[in-house]
């Protein structure tokens, strides 16, 4: 009579703590696509976080061209770039600022930064591209110079009837004796 109490409490026991470890594990693990809607507060605190730890390395404004990383001979993507951001999932650049990669990059630790404000900041590197002015429009090809062609010859003016020559110098007058 002892077994069949002790098994059903060790299987009882099993199912609470296998419940119990596996919501701590969905309660840690972060979401697949970002979670967050932004506010305006919360954009805030993202901006100063990427001013804070992000733009030493990737550049106030996300290009990735800082002497930082010139000097780790690193080369980091372009943020500026829709292209560039379009190439990863929400999830990929969560894993990354969490866990770092490599030995250049370190990893954003929860007690510097929640999972929240990692996801708000995940969609500040999002909006880089639009922060940029607009790029000026490409000047005008320069025109290849053409040759030097004579202009048309100038219409002749029609004919006039040419001047009567003027009358002959009257003689001088003989001197009277």
């Amino acid at each position: 009579m002892l077994k069949p109490f002790l098994l059903s409490f060790a299987v009882i026991l099993f199912v609470l703590v296998s419940t119990s470890a596996a919501g701590r594990a969905q309660e840690s693990a972060p979401a697949s696509t970002n979670p967050v809607k932004p506010t305006a507060a919360s954009q805030e605190r993202a901006k100063s976080l990427f001013a804070r730890d992000c733009a030493l390395c990737h550049g106030d404004n996300g290009n990735g061209k800082t002497d930082v990383a010139t000097s780790m001979s690193v080369t980091l993507d372009d943020w500026t770039n829709a292209k560039t951001l379009a190439a990863k999932s929400d999830q990929e650049l969560f894993n990354t600022i969490r866990k770092g990669k490599g030995d250049k990059m370190p990893p954003e630790d929860v007690g510097r930064a929640k999972n929240d404000e990692v996801w708000n900041l995940i969609i500040y590197i999002r909006n880089l591209p639009k922060a940029q002015p607009e790029a000026a429009p490409p000047p005008p090809a320069a025109a290849s110079p053409q040759p030097e062609i004579a202009p048309p010859p100038a219409e002749a003016a029609p004919a006039q009837p040419e001047a009567a020559p003027p009358p002959p110098a009257a003689a001088p007058a003989p001197p009277s004796s």
